[in-house]
């Protein structure tokens, strides 16, 4: 039928209610900021995204003009912030790790990261007898973990070198990057691939695969691991899991208000 084929995402291609076509010009409205570009993307007629950009005025939700530029209004600010204020990435992560736990057999951490450490937020584990379990409430240098390195491969080689000043990169087991041009290398094959991994690098015995989950500014403010014992998955085989942890990362970002 006309009118019902989607993008990617699942949204509709073309607006095509009423409804569809002010939530198109808001949108639209609030990623750019001439017209001429707001109708392009609205892929609407100009009289109807200029009445529609005119109710959304009038409301609130949009300011400024042609000449000068659309943005986001006032009540749309205010709307927004208070959403993200309320935002719980635990309970937000929960039906997703819970997935990832049942999918994977193995432990599931969500971390958060601050400048030298990552906070283990909240932790899933899985039914195996022999499994790793949860470090919710415990704190790790960022190199020693994949939770960690996951959030420093999205940092400038000057900002990981002031790291490693800071930190002088102690060690934590036999296997910690403990060098900087090590650090470096292993973070330039984190970003290419998109996953971290950790072989037994923070605690002996365990590893995991990590992947970073960015807020809605973008940023890698947190990140998620899959976790498992080297008698599971000896050597580096806990990476098959890594494209599960990229996507659940995505989508965990996604519900945080990043864009794909």
């Amino acid at each position: 039928m006309q009118g019902t084929s989607q993008h990617d995402d699942g949204y509709l291609l073309r607006p095509q209610t009423a409804s569809q076509k002010t939530l198109a010009v808001l949108e639209a409205a609030l990623l750019n900021t001439r017209f001429t570009d707001i109708v392009d993307a609205a892929e609407l007629p100009k009289s109807t995204v200029h009445r529609i950009l005119a109710m959304l005025i009038g409301s609130g939700f949009i300011s400024g003009d042609a000449e000068h530029g659309y943005r986001a209004g006032k009540r749309f600010t205010f709307l927004a912030g208070r959403t993200l204020s309320e935002l719980d990435i635990v309970a937000l992560a929960e039906p997703i790790v819970a997935d990832l736990v049942a999918s994977t057999q193995c432990t599931v951490h969500i971390g958060e990261a601050a400048s030298e450490e990552v906070s283990y937020l909240f932790g899933a584990e899985s039914q195996r007898p022999y499994r790793v379990h949860s470090r919710a409430g415990r704190s790790a240098w960022l190199h020693t973990t994949g939770l960690g390195k996951a959030v420093l491969a999205h940092r400038t080689e000057e900002e990981v070198h002031s790291y490693a000043e800071r930190t002088g990169l102690p060690a934590q087991t036999e296997a910690t990057l403990t060098e900087v041009d090590a650090l470096l290398h292993e973070l330039e094959q984190v970003a290419e691939r998109g996953y971290a991994l950790d072989l037994e690098e923070h605690e002996v015995g365990t590893v995991c695969v990590s992947a970073p989950i960015f807020n809605h500014r973008g940023e890698p403010a947190y990140s998620l691991s899959i976790s498992s014992l080297v008698v599971t998955h000896p050597d580096d085989s806990i990476g098959r899991f890594g494209p599960s942890a990229v996507a659940a990362a995505a989508d965990i970002s996604e519900l945080l208000g990043a864009r794909r």
